[in-house]
């Protein structure tokens, strides 16, 4: 009975032993595709969303000063036809 004992152990250390190499293995995978990735992606022309934020908040400010100035200018237009 003694020895049925010191075999499940032992089976049940190796079971464990074994999960913490997977454990270490996936987590060492994740890191060097991460670390890829991230190559990757430095490697484009990309930007991030907070400058697409900003370059799109530019843009919608020009666009509104741009019919500010295009009703002021059909105002000053209609005015000087009318004189």
């Amino acid at each position: 009975m003694q020895t049925r004992n010191k075999i499940m152990d032992d089976i049940s250390q190796i079971m464990t032993n074994a999960m913490g190499v997977a454990q270490g293995a996936r987590q060492e995978a994740e890191t060097a595709m991460k670390s890829l990735l991230d190559r990757w992606l430095a490697e484009r022309d990309l930007v991030t969303r907070e400058e697409f934020d900003a370059v799109r908040a530019m843009a919608q400010k020009a666009r509104e000063e741009n019919e500010a100035l295009k009703a002021r200018l059909d105002a000053l237009e209609a005015k000087a036809s009318t004189d």
